[in-house]
């Protein structure tokens, strides 16, 4: 399931290194543009501009229009999937992402899996859409958050906190833990399989809150259920490439390489390209990883940096990218910048 295209992203995905490597940024869409602001004002809150495809299929394509990016990456939140399951997602501006908290696994399973993924039918559309009006030569790549990331806001019931609720599940009551993954896993690869059905050319999974975790519980709760995940979306006849982004994996993302299943994955600001270049499976395509906040500051490091990513990553496929999502005070200059560094060196 899956017709790829044939467009430079999902080549390098398909283990063929680019002389120039294919370009897009996480959080392409959003805060810096202030096109996208204008069109974020028209929405009643996050969610619904999320909902309304005419808005997430133009917020999508925004950056494509700005900077001809190789890939355009839905527009969509990785709590969407705990809203379809019932748990009343809210977005609350300095707060950040609320989410019904759950006490154990049977809080969860009021939505059948199936079901909940049914509920996120204006995703599939919005996919549909962009699908449409992409240029040939640029991929569409939709998203889930990883089992981990989405069940720890199910448990902790929002993002900023030290996420030592979640941490003690995977000490003190693991069963329960993977009981709650389980669910998630489910639901989140019928959503994926829509995306695919709808027109995504790859898609890409977010554990954002890997990072620190002791190596036996980064086993457990990181690379057991993606790997869990990955092999059910290949079940169910997904074909298109898989990038994983275990955010602050450090020392555990060689194993989570091998094991997972996943095609290529993504390094994090903090990646060492002779780490990731002797450690990583041979030609496996690689995402990453400048630092958004040099990407702010700009000037001659920048240029160095983003000259040393491109030159460290030569030998293998490589799509650039950043360690994390562009931030609002993002000036569009430095974005233009990078683009034509990267494209012509």
């Amino acid at each position: 399931m899956g017709q790829t295209g044939t467009s430079k992203l999902i080549s390098v995905l398909g283990g063929k290194p680019a002389k120039r490597p294919p370009v897009w940024m996480m959080r392409q869409a959003g805060r810096h543009l202030p096109e996208y602001l204008e069109l974020r004002s028209r929405a009643k809150d996050f969610l619904d501009f999320c909902y309304t495809p005419s808005m997430a299929t133009e917020a999508t394509l925004q950056p494509i229009r700005r900077y001809g990016m190789d890939g355009a990456i839905l527009f969509a939140d990785i709590l969407l999937i705990l809203d379809a399951m019932g748990l009343g997602v809210e977005f609350e501006k300095g707060v950040g992402p609320i989410v019904q908290q759950i006490e154990s696994a049977s809080d969860l399973g009021k939505v059948p899996a199936i079901k909940a993924a049914d509920r996120l039918a204006p995703v599939y559309e919005t996919v549909s859409r962009v699908k449409a009006e992409l240029p040939k030569e640029t991929a569409l790549i939709g998203f889930a958050g990883s089992p981990w990331t989405v069940s720890l806001y199910a448990i902790e019931g929002r993002g900023k906190t030290d996420k030592s609720l979640a941490w003690r599940w995977a000490h003190g009551r693991p069963e329960e833990l993977a009981a709650v993954m389980d669910y998630v896993i489910e639901a989140t690869a019928h959503y994926l399989v829509k995306q695919v059905e709808a027109g995504a050319d790859a898609l890409m999974l977010f554990d954002s809150w890997a990072e620190g975790l002791p190596d036996n519980i980064f086993r457990e709760v990181i690379i057991r259920p993606t790997t869990k995940l990955v092999a059910m979306l290949r079940d169910m006849g997904v074909t298109v490439p898989i990038t994983g982004f275990p955010r602050g994996a450090g020392a555990m993302l060689p194993e989570y390489a091998r094991i997972t299943g996943v095609t290529a994955v993504g390094l994090d600001t903090a990646a060492v390209p002779l780490f990731v270049n002797t450690a990583l499976p041979e030609g496996m395509p690689v995402q990453g990883h400048l630092d958004p906040l040099l990407l702010i500051e700009g000037g001659e490091r920048l240029d160095a940096r983003v000259r040393d990513l491109v030159e460290a990553y030569a030998g293998r496929p490589h799509i650039f990218n950043l360690g994390h999502g562009v931030r609002p005070e993002t000036p569009i200059a430095n974005v233009e910048r990078v683009l034509k560094i990267v494209r012509e060196g």
